[in-house]
């Protein structure tokens, strides 16, 4: 497949209704994360495949905590089974791999799984694929804001200096060097962001949709992307 143009450069996505999908399957909950993660790594393959730059998934937010052990179990062991499954034709890919979120409390087997992959794949240049894991946007911003008074109160920092680029580059995204997000996709039938990435989505474009996450195809998500091309961008002016 060749890469497209006026694509976005960096999409985000919410993947949402793994549980619903089950549910109207009579399947247990994990059964619709085990589809949910199959349909990740046909989005991956697309994005790759189409030249996107950057790609963000919302794997398991701060809030996830509240689920049952058995479902928090039951993701955990499917991330490391799409690590372990996927690693080498990752970085065959020219795929880089980062996380975004607190993942050092992550159970061990977990972390080096994931410390693995972001190794292998530490000096890929094709796409970066961003998996946000024990994150929420509010946590991010309160750890970007403690870091920037810590330099204050070192006197590395004028208050005075703190301007909206400090902030960005003190969030995840910005010590990744991930540029703000230009679309932001939720299947699932649900229209809210859910506290992924409020800061960065200030001026993305936002597309929902009710199909349910393990039944996100590719074409659907080609079709999102080459919609974008269409809209205007005016990023708080207008177009004479």
């Amino acid at each position: 497949m060749t890469e497209a143009t006026n694509l976005p450069r960096h999409v985000a996505i919410i993947m949402d209704g793994n549980g619903r999908w089950a549910t109207k399957r009579k399947l247990p909950r994990v059964m619709g994360h085990n589809a949910g993660m199959k349909a990740m790594r046909e989005i991956v393959r697309r994005s790759s495949d189409l030249g996107v730059q950057y790609l963000t998934v919302y794997a398991f937010s701060t809030e996830n905590w509240k689920r049952t052990q058995e479902e928090i179990g039951g993701i955990f062991g499917l991330l490391i089974k799409y690590v372990n499954q996927d690693l080498e034709e990752l970085h065959e890919e020219n795929v880089r791999v980062n996380i975004l979120g607190d993942w050092s409390i992550m159970p061990e087997n977990v972390r080096e799984a994931l410390g693995r992959t972001i190794f292998k794949t530490r000096n890929n240049t094709g796409l970066t694929f961003n998996i946000a894991l024990n994150y929420g946007s509010r946590d991010e911003v309160v750890r970007g804001v403690r870091e920037l008074a810590e330099m204050v109160k070192a006197g590395e920092l004028d208050p005075a200096d703190i301007d909206e680029e400090s902030i960005s580059k003190h969030l995840y995204t910005g010590k990744f060097g991930v540029p703000d997000p230009d679309l932001i996709i939720r299947p699932g039938g649900e229209v809210r962001l859910s506290n992924y990435l409020m800061w960065q989505a200030a001026y993305a474009e936002l597309y929902f949709c009710d199909t349910l996450w393990p039944d996100f195809t590719p074409d659907e998500y080609e079709t999102i992307l080459r919609s974008f091309g269409n809209r205007e961008r005016r990023f708080g002016g207008r177009n004479e």
